[in-house]
């Protein structure tokens, strides 16, 4: 679980910030609250699946996008 939430929280700012969104753009699309994508990308909160796959579908990348690092690590 801590290689997930350190990887994950890696990969979700970057791919935020590649899109040049705002933690509240990003918390508009996804309807998920500034507080708890805060958190998922300090990795201090690991996303259910379900956020997993909205916020895939909002980024427009595979799940896999979000998930690479844990193969690379």
């Amino acid at each position: 679980m801590e290689i997930l939430k350190k990887l994950l929280h890696e990969q979700l700012r970057l791919l935020r910030e590649e899109r040049n969104w705002s933690l509240e753009d990003l918390s508009r699309k996804t309807q998920i609250g500034i507080e708890k994508l805060t958190s998922y990308e300090n990795g201090n909160l690991v996303p259910s699946t379900s956020t997993i796959l909205k916020l895939s579908n909002v980024l427009e990348v595979p799940v896999s996008n979000l998930l690479d690092g844990l193969q690379g690590n």
